[in-house]
């Protein structure tokens, strides 16, 4: 079963526990479920002005490939790791790296954790992104069940680390309200526009599809290619 984002039956289990469903943000604090969420980082970083935030397209394969497809996933979904694990390195090889497929990168934030991983794996760039974001999915059963929320912020530090990342950068992205509401908005907006309900989640040329094998793949980017 696929990681669902939130119904009306699940309300009361989110206000008491970690939300699914990314609520409005109209205060100055990064909100999930309407509750402002801590960041690991600086402990006043919810309270930096509200500025406008650039959020970078984490992107791989050709830009003028004839099927671009853009994935929906969260750090803290089990599939979304099966996914990366798996059908994502095939669906490299054969299509990304020779051209036949623009992959985009989209984050969904079902709660705190999910966030920071994010602001993780953004806070080396692009050259960085895909690698950390492999790293995180493949050591999500570890960090994401270290405990206590120091010790998830600890273990996602810690990948930073292996990564190349130097502890005071590390910092500087894990207090970063600024970008972290940017984007929540962004995840919103995107959301929205492709009609997204679970994770993971594709959109190819502008069709939205659920989480598919890789043959189901194949065909759908076989037949948008000519064969």
């Amino acid at each position: 079963m696929k990681q669902r984002l939130m119904t009306i039956a699940l309300a009361t289990a989110l206000v008491a526990g970690a939300g699914w469903w990314v609520a409005g943000t109209t205060g100055q604090a990064p909100t999930i479920n309407g509750q402002a969420i801590a960041l690991p980082g600086a402990a006043n970083a919810q309270e930096s002005a509200a500025a406008d935030v650039t959020i970078q397209e984490m992107v791989l394969g050709a830009e003028d490939a004839p099927v671009e497809i853009i994935e929906y996933a969260s750090y803290t979904c089990p599939h979304c790791a099966t996914f990366h694990k798996g059908v994502f390195k095939d669906l490299k090889a054969d299509y990304i790296d020779t051209g036949k497929v623009k992959f985009t990168y989209r984050e969904v934030y079902f709660d705190r954790y999910g966030l920071w991983g994010s602001l993780v794996a953004r806070c080396g760039g692009e050259d960085r992104f895909f690698g950390i974001t492999e790293m995180i999915y493949d050591t999500q059963g570890e960090w994401s069940r270290a405990g206590s929320e120091a010790a998830i912020a600890d273990e996602l530090r810690k990948i930073g680390r292996i990564a190349g990342l130097e502890n005071d950068q590390l910092e500087a992205c894990l207090s970063n309200g600024d970008k972290a509401r940017g984007l929540i908005e962004w995840y919103q907006a995107n959301a929205e526009e492709h009609g997204i309900s679970s994770t993971p989640s594709f959109v190819i040329n502008g069709t939205t599809y659920s989480n598919m094998s890789y043959g189901e793949f194949q065909e759908i980017i076989d037949e948008k290619v000519g064969g």
